[in-house]
């Protein structure tokens, strides 16, 4: 892909994604703005599917939807709300360790900026980007496997992993489209520029790729 392309791709992904659900985390942003719940859905959200996500994020927040009162629960109750999440029995831990730093420490308040929300056990780049983001509407590019692996198969950056890429789309990116660059591509790359076999026959941004990597589609 050209770098003057990404316009063109941006305003189709756009209007192609509409037909979609949005991913989790950014349902629940749009439901409930608040930076506690956008970081504590991500965190479910990590190596678990959407529909187990949900779930567990309703299960939870009707018991506790700040810091203070995840606090007033064990970490078996938090367990036993989030299951069967991945790594369940290690979330339930970190979302109560960081729920007392909160409480302890800024009076609740999520922090709003990469570094301190990275300090935070369990806290990824890609989970300190969407609060940052999604929770405060503040400039960010968030960074999973879905962005990776698509950025390169276009050929608009050219990385080894995901904290590479979020870098060099720092770099190139237009600041306008960083929030919703993340959304955008998940939903692309669940329903059609899929890891293995993409369906490339019925892509409406073909012409822009590059397919690097791509051995077969559909």
């Amino acid at each position: 892909m050209k770098d003057e392309d990404i316009d063109k791709v941006i305003g189709t992904l756009r209007k192609l994604v509409t037909k979609w659900n949005a991913p989790i985390v950014t349902q629940e942003a749009k439901n409930h703005s608040d930076p506690f719940r956008v970081l504590i859905s991500c965190m479910l959200s990590l190596r678990t599917k959407d529909k187990v996500t949900s779930q567990a994020t309703h299960r939870l927040f009707s018991l506790a939807d700040t810091p203070k009162d995840m606090l007033k629960l064990t970490e078996r109750q938090i367990e036993k709300a989030i299951y069967p999440v991945g790594f369940y029995r290690v979330k339930a831990k970190n979302i109560k360790e960081i729920s007392r730093q909160l409480v302890e420490n800024s009076s609740s308040r999520v922090p709003d900026e990469i570094n301190e929300l990275l300090k935070f056990p369990g806290v990824g780049r890609k989970t300190a980007n969407l609060v940052v983001t999604l929770g405060y509407k503040k400039l960010g590019i968030c960074v999973d496997t879905h962005v990776h692996r698509i950025s390169n198969r276009w050929g608009y950056v050219r990385t080894k992993g995901p904290k590479e890429t979020e870098f060099a789309l720092r770099e190139k990116l237009p600041k306008k489209y960083w929030i919703e660059y993340n959304n955008l591509l998940v939903s692309f790359g669940r329903h059609i520029c899929l890891p293995v076999s993409p369906l490339c026959s019925s892509c409406p941004i073909r012409l822009f790729c590059n397919r690097i990597g791509v051995r077969k589609s559909r």
